[in-house]
């Protein structure tokens, strides 16, 4: 080939795809300024929005990559490439990596879900999955809880959050309920003093909302009894023991006996 077809050549194709290529260029370069005045802003806003530090890492990552594949596609197709045969490549490697991650992918979707609409926070008590204990960690794929007899249990976020979630304390306060049986001939009168009385040497009851004592059921064999009261969360277990011992112990020296005893 001389170098006259050469320059004939090369000249026709500077004439049809050198504007495409040099606007494509061009396109490119604003398009990293815009990205990076968008990831900018972004950042401020989910700092502004106090977005949990977990999810904001990913937020950012996956719109800005997101930015970054719109542009880069967007410019093949400025300059003439087609994308047809890529797209669907990446199409097919997509739906297989849903199939083989599918359980990871909803332990993920819990988990960003979990941190947005915020069911529970860290060091709440929750009743989740059959386990019963104080939030330590929530990532994006498990949450860790200790229970009351020093376990860490990890629980998957995706059953999770599919799952009913009891939020213990998140109202700062819990009722503690204590049933119990006694025969038609005791005294009611005596009963709820005794009562009252043993509430009121209990520590850590709280006095708002206000304590209830009385007979909450008639029952073929007996009368049944409650006590509630309000407690903080934390002492709930220990309350539960003193007041519960306590009553037995004063409804003993009474004189009243329990159905069963002799």
């Amino acid at each position: 080939m001389e170098l006259k077809d050469i320059y004939n050549t090369l000249h026709i194709w500077l004439v049809n795809y050198g504007p495409k290529f040099l606007f494509g260029i061009i396109l490119f370069f604003v398009g990293l300024w815009v990205i990076a005045f968008i990831k900018a802003r972004l950042t401020h806003r989910m700092s502004k929005r106090e977005i949990h530090s977990s999810l904001q890492p990913f937020f950012l990552s996956l719109s800005i990559t997101a930015l970054y594949a719109i542009l880069i596609i967007t410019v093949f197709n400025v300059i003439g490439f087609q994308l047809t045969f890529i797209s669907t490549v990446v199409g097919a490697l997509g739906v297989a990596a849903g199939l083989a991650l599918s359980g990871t992918l909803q332990n993920f979707a819990g988990g960003v879900l979990i941190l947005l609409l915020k069911p529970f926070e860290i060091e709440d008590h929750i009743i989740a999955q059959g386990q019963d204990g104080r939030v330590q960690s929530i990532q994006l794929f498990y949450t860790e809880i200790l229970t009351a007899d020093n376990k860490t249990v990890i629980i998957p976020n995706g059953k999770l959050f599919n799952e009913v979630i009891t939020n213990i304390g998140r109202q700062g306060k819990r009722r503690l309920d204590i049933d119990f049986k006694l025969n038609y001939g005791v005294d009611v009168d005596q009963v709820k003093g005794i009562l009252v009385d043993a509430i009121k040497s209990v520590p850590n009851v709280l006095g708002e909302p206000a304590t209830k004592v009385g007979v909450l059921l008639l029952e073929a064999d007996g009368m049944r009894f409650t006590v509630r009261v309000w407690v903080d969360p934390a002492h709930f277990l220990a309350t539960k023991m003193a007041l519960q011992e306590k009553i037995i112990n004063d409804i003993k020296a009474a004189g009243i006996k329990f159905p069963g005893m002799a």
